[in-house]
């Protein structure tokens, strides 16, 4: 019964079996989204990680290390989702990229993938959607229904094919055991909601027969309480103006007996089947037909839950996986058993029909043929249609049907049933072959061939070339494209050229690989249409189908001219190397034919760039064109020869191409060119010569164009050239030139513009040209002199030439602000001081008087400015220049300069200071000081220069200017004593403290002079000017930063003062001077000390005093180091914070007792881990008991528990210990323990271990103390390996070893301390106690294979004769390496190889054979040979056999032979000297013919003198050295060896030595024989004359008739005639005569003239050549003639032909026949050049 189930049902793959945990095979953890991969999140590891199995691709595992508590792959691609809480991310795993995340405001408790670009999400309250495209968030799409809220678990969701229509399902718990399912229909077009009561469903498409467009149907099932469930199937969304909506009535679900309480978890639909999937949680498995809702099977296919399913497309089935176990199902409708299946167990012959019908499945042949049968005998003929057109595969759809259809009588007001039975299968579909020849038979007989045409229009025939060869006899058109669909290439072109569309038969056979003789068709089309030519023959070269060379000839042998022109402007547009002849042979036509410019407008596009470019050049310039001839030539003479021409034609000349073409000549070339023109002709050509030297300037070069022009003195011409790049030209020589030009040329405003306004010349050089020159206009030297400052010769030149107009001119209007240098250059030369007067009147305010000023008084002249002067000022003039220039006036004329200096506000100080240095320092000093700090340095040198110390300090004091201060008072690096610096600083500090400081009053003067002091680092200067503030009654003696400053600079430079400034001042910083007392700088610790008692006793408060008490304390303990004074002190303080300062400096300097009797005194805990740690050091625990009581009263930690229990039990007080760990307490008794332990403090360690029942270390401790049943039995509480280790370490020591193996049982479970319990055991001497430890340990269910390798390798060592019987059994559950290595290590061969053959090394197997032969075993070796890796190991093998086992050696080498380098193979047994034992090795591959191989097979031939094998030998493998082998054999004993020396060198044409040695042996028919094939004459010629010469006529007369053709007439008939051989020469003649008659008779038939052929039978012959059979009846189209490509995108060049070219045929060429090409051109005509016409 189970096989008559229509499924086929398989186990894919086992999740578990890679790698999943089966714990996360699980609802949410695991998905599958598709049939493409599966996910799981498995986490049971401890480390998260993300499983995919990539289904598609062999079922293979990617792992990734991600935390996520769900995720779902792509169905189509590998994106990956995961979620973890509420947070969402999307990863691309090929680009390894995040593509989106985003963090939900809620849980979601279920999701999947909709699309391939959409995620679906629920939450507790609402569905979301959250696309991958773009970075949108999720968008809500419904709230879930209260129906499916709080309780109820989503299971799944679908989305419509339109996405209009949403499903949610969810299950929940109901009474009874019963699980109650609801689903939520939602509406996204309407927005509303509808539940309905069922577990499972889904959305499906699918076609309905008697609609043409396809119904979307919600399948689902019902299950309402009391009810038995039942399946329903409706259409959803569509139009009820397109027609009622499909629907099914409810069908029952036939569940069965033992399931009622049984539900659907999910539900399928196949597209491929229409068939629907309806798995249960039960793993019920339910088909059902979609169209008709009928139940078709149930089966149970597992007892697991399938929680998760999917589509499988390449099926049209389903895939599960089971929960738990992890199991991948596969399940799909068994299309060969499902019909039969209908038919005959479920008994519905209807739905079996349907079924096989619309599914096209076997198994209802039959049926089918007896209902059409039935149908026809019953006169339904639209039923009998139906049911033909339905058939499966189309089995009905037959000739015999077509006949039964065409037999049967018409019915009146109907059409014929053929006719009915044709308009059925055009509704359904496509006709077949046969029945489209049917149909169109009577269609083309009525002329109807319009319903033919629609019908191929809609695809609804099967073209074949049947109906092509039916239709064409009606319409081309039609059968064209019927023989097009039908792929007849032949007759599709003929269709092609019946139409005319000869552009279309070159795409066409490219297309479908039709090989068509394009060559002859274009040939022939050319005679009759040339214009259709040239577009075919466009055709053929776009797709490389002709050789343009051949079409090329095609045309001008019927001296088409212009369609030659046109096929190469299109076949040659690519512009490609190889097609350089091509283009030249283009240009040649049309230059030689008459039109040239048809080849000036193809050079003018530029369409080609590989031709003949010398050839083309020497055409055009015969045809004269010069310009093209110029592009062309490369030689400088045939270009000047052309530009010469060109520019001595006014009507040629194009001065722009002259233009342009000189860039492309290099700079010699182009003034070679010049140079020629300027030579022929200057006037004429100088404006095509200026022009082109001013456009390539910079490329030739200015200079070299500058020497052209002088060299024939065309001034013109360089000012010409020069004008037209001066003004953009940066070259120094061309400005220049271009002046000197237009002063030559008398262009003197050119000068004048290029002298004010370039910056490019060389001033010194125009300045002399234009002095020389003499000008009449000095202005452009004006101009030069400045801009350039040559100011002062300008004024020479100008004063030396009487020009003084011109000096007033430029100082007024040019250049105001230079004439200080004008008056200067004129005092110089002894102007008239009133000129110059007047001249600084005329520019007045203008003028910079700084630098007049400079001017004159450099000249001594400054008196002269005084007037000048005074008026400025008067008119209130505030220039700093000018107040300069009259203060040094009155300061040298001693007029009061004092009340200048003073009252005047806008001198420069600096300037009128330095000025007044050597005159008055005093009026320097004043001056200074004027500037407000600006001259400080000025007054500070001057007033130390000249001793005005006095004036000097009151600026200092007055200035308080600390960089100033530090200035006078830091002494110099290198001064030294007595240095003048020494005596000026100390003059100064002395009229600072003298004279400075007492008369000032401002306290803000005190305090920056003492900074000043301070920062100069003058301690013994400071204390004396502080004392004389300080303590010598002033108004600031009571100040305290003075008194602090005071103390301080005596700590640092006079500390013996330092105790009498304490003791006498009373205002001061005490704690913080006496910081800086007691600082390791100073270490004044006395006076620290005195400083704080004094201070303490002075204190207001008690916290005061106290503090500073302790700090007292702290220079006695810390500094002075004087432990008795301070304990004195603390006596006299009794201040429980001096006892603490105290017990710190106690402690820290060791005395324990003292420091805790202070901390007592103190009652300070705060320091008891440094107490602790000093107890510690110096072991005195008796002394720390006391003390950590005390702290143990003011803080509860575990270290301080701690380190009292440890000091109990280093007391040895047990009592004590026992009751403290008895009471509560917050220690670590585990860490005292172990410090016990470690101190061997045994019996506190166990007191200590039982109270916390850490066994393990408690089983130590027993141990320890020697009572070993105990530690056992502390040792299985404890289950500790390392424990167990201890306890059978000690037990093996002292010889329990029942014990020990007890302990060791427990460890060897234990991989990683195997090795080391062996390693005890065997140093221990106890390897047969070992050897039954491990013996008894195989038994364990925990044995691993480290138990049975140990044992093996002990085997190895003390009992070899147990190894192998050992591995054989236990072998796969051993580590073989190691086993292995020990076998070695004890020399155990044979257990070694066996271990290497069941471990699969094959190449250790073979080589520990070959290395060790007492292992060698012949099968076993063979076995493993066949299997090694490495190839290396075959060739040891091979030399292994011959020494070893020769006589085995051809049935190795017959088992290796596939994996041998045959060659290698044989070179090492040539090298053994033991070739002829491997013979029929080497026959049996010599099939691979290989050198090597037939080189030792032949010489074993020739030393067995087996000529018949090595004439076989080199006939059928002739890969071998022939000319080494010949040279061995021709001079063997035996003759069969020369003759197959002779065959050798025949083969290899080496006639000579062949023949030598046939005659040699007298085999002269094999002469014979090899001098026919030479084909030498001359070979024959020696032949013959042997053969005469030993007299052998019968081998002459066959040397004649055998070598005819080689043989001459001439040396035939002298050797017979001279030999009397004439008899035995006449075959030879004959022969002759009857070959020479024959070939004349030919020639004579060529030669022969033609009969001129009507025109009617020339067209008939070139239709018959083109269109084949002229039965086809072609009506061809009118040709057009014409020459034109509207695709080209330049000019068209054949529109320049003249008249005479426009169409027609060209006459033909004088002597040669009308058809014929042209023979040789006219008398007179050179080579290749065309008649003209």
């Amino acid at each position: 019964m189970a096989q008559q189930i229509p499924l086929t049902f398989s186990e894919v793959l086992n999740l578990p079996s890679l790698g999943v945990s089966a714990n996360a095979i699980k609802f949410g953890s695991c998905a599958m989204e598709s049939d493409a991969f599966v996910s799981v999140c498995d986490g049971s590891s401890g480390q998260p990680q993300v499983f995919i199995v990539d289904l598609k691709n062999g079922n293979q595992v990617m792992k990734r290390p991600m935390s996520a508590e769900a995720a779902i792959m792509n169905p189509v691609s590998k994106i990956l989702a995961l979620r973890a809480g509420q947070q969402l991310q999307i990863f691309n795993l090929e680009l390894r990229a995040k593509m989106k995340s985003h963090q939900m405001p809620e849980a979601v408790v279920f999701w999947r993938w909709v699309s391939p670009s959409t995620i679906a999400l629920v939450t507790p309250t609402a569905v979301f959607h959250w696309s991958t495209e773009g970075s949108s968030a999720p968008s809500k799409v419904f709230d879930r229904h209260a129906q499916l809220g709080e309780g109820t678990q989503v299971i799944n969701y679908q989305v419509s094919p339109d996405e209009k229509w949403c499903l949610l399902m969810g299950i929940s718990q109901g009474g009874a055991g019963v699980i109650k399912g609801a689903m939520q229909l939602y509406s996204r077009d309407k927005s509303v909601s509808q539940t309905l009561q069922g577990h499972a469903g889904c959305f499906h498409t699918m076609s309905v027969p008697g609609r043409t467009d396809k119904a979307q149907v919600l399948c689902f099932q019902e299950k309402k309480e009391g009810q038995p469930a039942k399946l329903f199937v409706m259409e959803v969304g569509r139009d009820a103006s397109a027609g009622a909506a499909f629907r099914l009535a409810p069908v029952p679900i036939p569940v069965p007996g033992d399931a009622q309480n049984d539900f659907p978890v999910s539900m399928l639909a196949s597209p491929k089947h229409d068939i629907l999937y309806m798995v249960s949680k039960m793993g019920y498995l339910y088909l059902f037909d979609c169209l008709s809702g009928k139940a078709l099977c149930r089966a149970r296919i597992t007892t697991d839950t399938v929680f998760v399913t999917c589509p499988q497309t390449s099926t049209g089935g389903i895939l599960g996986v089971t929960a738990r176990k992890g199991q991948l199902l596969q399940v799909s409708v068994n299309e060969q058993t499902l019909v039969p299946y209908v038919v005959s167990t479920l008994r519905d012959t209807q739905l079996g029909i349907a079924l096989a019908g619309r599914l096209g499945l076997p198994g209802a042949d039959d049926l089918y043929a007896q209902e059409f049968q039935r149908q026809l005998a019953a006169g339904d003929v639209s039923g009998a249609a139906k049911t033909a057109a339905d058939s499966p595969n189309g089995m009905l759809r037959t000739a015999e049907t077509i006949q039964r259809f065409q037999g049967l009588p018409g019915q009146p007001g109907q059409p014929q049933p053929v006719f009915q039975y044709f308009h059925l299968l055009l509704e359904r579909g496509k006709l077949n072959s046969l029945e489209s020849m049917e149909l169109a038979k009577p269609v083309i007989a009525q002329g109807r061939t319009q319903f033919l045409e629609k019908w191929l229009t809609e695809d609804k025939l099967e073209c074949s070339e049947q109906l092509g060869d039916l239709v064409v006899q009606s319409d081309v058109n039609m059968a064209l494209s019927v023989y097009l669909r039908a792929n007849v290439p032949e007759k599709a072109v003929n269709c092609f050229l019946q139409r005319g569309e000869y552009d279309k038969i070159a795409a066409y056979a490219a297309k479908v690989g039709y090989r068509c003789d394009y060559g002859v068709m274009l040939g022939n089309l050319a005679r009759q249409n040339p214009a259709g030519a040239l577009d075919f023959a466009k055709q053929l070269s776009a797709g490389s189908l002709v050789d343009p060379n051949a079409v090329v000839e095609i045309f001008m042998g019927l001296n088409r001219i212009q369609e030659t022109t046109a096929f190469l402007l299109e076949a040659l547009k690519g512009n490609k190397p190889e097609e350089g002849y091509l283009q030249t042979k283009l240009l040649e036509i049309n230059l030689r034919g008459g039109s040239p410019q048809v080849a000036d407008a193809i050079l003018q596009n530029a369409m080609f760039t590989h031709y003949d470019r010398q050839y083309v050049a020497k055409l055009c310039e015969s045809c004269g064109l010069s310009q093209r001839a110029l592009e062309h030539y490369t030689d400088t003479d045939d270009i000047k020869r052309s530009l010469l021409a060109m520019c001595s034609n006014p009507q040629q000349l194009n001065p722009e191409f002259v233009l342009s073409y000189f860039g492309s000549l290099s700079p010699e070339a182009s003034l070679d060119c010049l140079r020629e023109l300027l030579q022929r002709n200057m006037r004429g050509n100088m404006q095509i010569v200026t022009q082109v030297a001013a456009k390539y300037n910079e490329q030739i070069g200015a200079e070299p164009l500058v020497e052209l022009f002088e060299g024939f003195k065309c001034y013109e011409g360089l000012f010409y050239y020069l004008g037209q790049i001066v003004n953009f030209s940066q070259d120094a020589l061309v400005h220049f030139k271009y002046i000197e030009a237009a002063a030559k040329c008398q262009q003197f405003k050119e000068v004048e513009r290029v002298c004010r306004d370039s910056t490019v010349y060389d001033p010194e050089t125009v300045k002399q040209f234009l002095m020389d020159a003499k000008l009449p206009d000095p202005r452009p030297l004006i101009h030069v002199c400045d801009r350039h400052d040559f100011v002062e010769e300008m004024t020479s030149y100008l004063h030396s030439n009487q020009l003084q107009k011109y000096i007033e001119v430029y100082c007024n209007k040019v250049s105001p602000q230079k004439t200080p240098l004008v008056v200067g250059k004129l005092l110089d030369l002894d102007a008239n001081e009133d000129f110059v007067r007047g001249l600084l009147n005329s520019v007045g305010h203008a003028c910079p008087v700084e630098e007049l000023v400079e001017q004159v008084e450099r000249r001594n002249r400054l008196r002269l400015l005084q007037p000048w002067l005074e008026a400025r000022i008067a008119t209130g003039n505030q220039e700093v220049g000018t107040h300069n220039a009259i203060g040094k006036i009155y300061v040298t004329l001693n007029r009061d300069p004092v009340s200048f200096l003073t009252n005047d506000q806008w001198y420069d100080p600096a300037v009128l200071g330095k000025y007044c240095e050597k005159l008055d320092p005093s009026l320097a000093f004043i001056a200074y000081k004027r500037a407000g700090g600006a001259c400080d340095q000025d007054l500070i040198r001057v007033t130390t220069a000249n001793g005005l110390f006095k004036d000097q300090a009151r600026y200092l004091v007055e200035k308080q200017d600390l960089e100033l201060w530090a200035t006078v008072l830091t002494p110099p690096d290198e001064e030294q004593p007595g240095d003048t610096s020494e005596q000026n600083r100390r003059s100064l500090i002395d009229q600072v403290v003298q004279t400075a400081l007492p008369e000032t009053r401002d306290p803000d003067h005190v305090s920056t002079t003492v900074k000043a002091f301070m920062a100069a680092d003058l301690p013994h200067e400071l204390i004396e000017l502080l004392e004389r503030i300080v303590l010598q009654g002033s108004d600031f003696s009571e100040n305290k930063n003075l008194q602090n400053l005071l103390i301080l600079t005596a700590i640092k430079a006079d500390k013996e003062r330092v105790m009498e400034y304490i003791n006498r001042l009373d205002n001061f910083d005490g704690p913080e001077i006496a910081k800086i007392a007691i600082s390791d700088q100073y270490g004044m610790y006395e006076e620290g000390f005195v400083i704080y008692t004094k201070f303490a006793k002075a204190a207001a408060k008690p916290d005061e005093a106290t503090e500073l008490n302790v700090l007292a304390m702290g220079v006695l303990v810390g500094d002075l180091k004087a432990m008795e004074r301070a304990a004195e002190f603390a006596e006299r303080a009794d201040d429980k914070a001096v006892w603490s300062r105290l017990a710190k400096a106690q402690l820290a300097e060791g005395l324990l007792a003292p420091s805790i009797a202070s901390y007592l005194k103190a009652d300070d805990h705060k320091d008891w881990p440094e107490v602790v740690s000093a107890a510690e050091g110096s072991d005195s625990y008796e002394e720390l008991v006391p003390y950590l009581v005390m702290a143990r009263t003011h803080v509860k930690e575990a270290q301080l528990d701690t380190t009292l229990i440890y000091a109990y039990a280093k007391a040895n007080k047990l009592g004590e210990l026992e009751e403290f760990i008895s009471a509560p307490n917050v220690a670590r008794i585990d860490d005292v323990g172990e410090r016990c332990f470690n101190e061997q403090m045994f019996s506190a360690a166990k007191l200590l271990f039982a109270s916390i029942n850490n066994n393990a270390k408690l089983a130590l401790c027993l141990v320890n103390l020697e009572q070993y049943r105990e530690a056992v039995d502390a040792a299985h509480k404890a289950n500790s390996v390392s424990t167990w280790k201890e306890v059978n370490r000690v037990c093996v020591r002292v010889g329990e070893f029942k014990l020990a193996r007890i302990a060791g049982l427990q460890i060897i479970v234990h991989p990683d301390h195997l090795e080391e319990l062996t390693s005890l055991y065997e140093r221990s001497g106890a390897t047969d106690e070992l050897i039954e430890l491990m013996e008894q340990g195989l038994g364990l269910d925990q044995a691993h294979s480290g138990v049975f390798t140990e044992l093996g390798v002990l085997y190895s060592k003390y009992v070899p004769e147990k190894l192998m019987e050992h591995i054989k059994i236990f072998w796969s559950r051993m580590n073989a390496p190691k086993v292995m290595k020990a076998c070695e290590k004890a020399l155990l061969w044979d257990e070694a190889v066996f271990l290497l053959k069941e471990d699969e090394q094959y190449d250790s197997a073979v080589k520990t054979m070959i290395a060790h032969p007492s292992a060698f075993s012949h099968d076993l070796f063979l076995d493993c040979a066949q299997k090694v890796r490495n190839a290396e190991v075959y060739y040891k093998a091979i030399a292994f056999y011959v020494e070893q086992q020769p006589l085995q050696l051809n049935r190795l080498l017959q088992v290796l032979t596939p994996n041998l380098d045959h060659s290698r193979v044989t070179h090492q047994l040539r090298k053994l000297e033991n070739l002829p034992l491997a013979l029929p090795y080497l026959r049996d591959v010599q099939k691979e013919n290989l050198t090597a191989v037939n080189d030792a097979v032949n010489e074993l031939c020739v030393d067995d003198e087996d000529y018949d094998a090595l004439r076989s030998s080199i006939n059928d493998f002739d890969n071998f050295d022939h000319i080494a082998l010949a040279q061995k054999v021709e001079k063997h004993e035996l003759l069969e060896f020369r003759r197959i020396a002779a065959t050798i060198y025949k083969k290899h044409k080496r006639w000579e030595k062949s023949i030598q040695l046939s005659k040699a042996d007298k085999m002269y028919k094999d002469a014979i024989d090899t001098c026919s094939a030479s084909g030498d004459p001359a070979l024959a010629e020696d032949l013959l004359r042997f053969f005469v010469d030993v007299c052998d006529k019968e081998c002459f007369c066959a040397t004649l008739y055998t070598c005819y053709k080689i043989v001459t007439p001439d040396v035939a008939l002298e050797l017979a005639w001279r030999s009397d051989y004439v008899d035995f020469a006449m075959p030879y003649v004959i022969q002759y005569a009857r070959h020479l008659h024959d070939t004349i008779a030919e020639l004579e038939k060529r030669t022969a003239p033609k009969e001129e052929p009507t025109e009617s039978e020339q067209a008939q012959a070139a239709a018959a050549a083109m269109y084949g059979d002229p039965a086809m009846g072609m009506a061809g189209a009118p040709l057009q003639i014409g020459y034109q490509d509207p695709s080209m995108g330049y000019a068209d060049p054949s529109q320049m032909y003249n008249a005479g070219m426009n169409g027609g045929m060209a006459p033909p060429m004088p002597g040669t026949m009308p058809g014929m090409p042209p023979q040789m051109p006219p008398q007179g005509m050179y080579p290749g050049q065309m008649p003209q016409y």
